[in-house]
């Protein structure tokens, strides 16, 4: 199994996650062009990705599609409210609605050798998702865009081997910064965004022997710095019971507008 951020932040997210056979994007917030030349990096093309699943319909998610469909015929995964929010908009319609295939939280997709299971999160759009994605033991968790987190998230995000993980913003930085305070009071509430503490705190109820990966997503540009992500999930790790260093983890910052190195696990 292979894992790449191509883009993640607030001005654009799309991944890959893939097998020898098998190849999905989750998002595809960035440009048709961007995304071709890390698929080219990866040595595969669009006419490879066997499916676009998107996790709700804001435009940092789904920005590349309109093209990227234009271009291809693969199918588009997405949750019935979200396809009801895209087909709203005039970008798209011009997609053949047959392309859009609905999927719903729990309720596990099979492409090719991998199985695709959505996860409820608390985002203030129609019907987001998280997506856990599978090849056989194998398990590849995507989480962000959530502004709280319960039990339900824990259960969902244990035994991942990877994870990306939303680690948006500095509580401190968002509150003295220029933001308008409805803005920030949506970023803060229970629909908005993960903090850098509360991604710590989460992250640290999930941790387990066999992580290849853990990726902090969805850095806010205005209100967060990587250095200082890193170093808040870190010390919420050590301050925590999960009887784990921060040392002994693969823990990396998920840059917005280069890839990550590829991992194989």
């Amino acid at each position: 199994m292979r894992f790449e951020s191509i883009a993640s932040g607030s001005s654009g997210n799309c991944i890959y996650v893939g097998s020898e056979t098998t190849h999905i994007l989750v998002d595809v917030g960035i440009s048709r062009k961007r995304t071709v030349e890390a698929l080219k990096d990866l040595d595969l093309e669009l006419r490879d990705i066997d499916g676009i699943f998107i996790t709700h319909e804001h435009s940092d998610h789904i920005n590349g599609l309109p093209m990227i469909a234009k271009k291809t015929d693969m199918p588009i995964y997405a949750t019935s409210g979200t396809i009801w929010a895209l087909k709203q908009m005039p970008k798209f319609k011009d997609i053949d609605p047959a392309r859009f295939v609905p999927v719903q939280a729990d309720g596990k997709i099979t492409v090719k050798d991998l199985v695709i299971d959505p996860m409820k999160i608390s985002h203030d759009a129609v019907q987001p998702v998280g997506y856990r994605i599978y090849y056989g033991k194998k398990k590849a968790s995507i989480c962000t865009d959530l502004g709280c987190y319960t039990d339900y998230t824990v259960e969902c995000l244990k035994n991942s081997d990877l994870l990306l993980l939303e680690s948006n913003h500095d509580v401190n930085m968002l509150q003295v910064g220029r933001y308008p305070y409805p803005l920030k009071k949506r970023i803060l509430g229970d629909h908005g965004h993960l903090s850098n503490a509360m991604s710590g705190q989460l992250l640290s109820r999930v941790l387990n022997d066999h992580m290849k990966g853990i990726f902090l997503g969805h850095l806010s540009q205005e209100n967060n710095l990587p250095e200082l992500a890193f170093e808040t999930v870190r010390v919420e790790i050590l301050s925590s019971d999960s009887g784990y260093s921060p040392e002994e983890l693969p823990i990396y910052v998920a840059d917005r507008k280069r890839p990550s190195a590829p991992v194989e696990f």
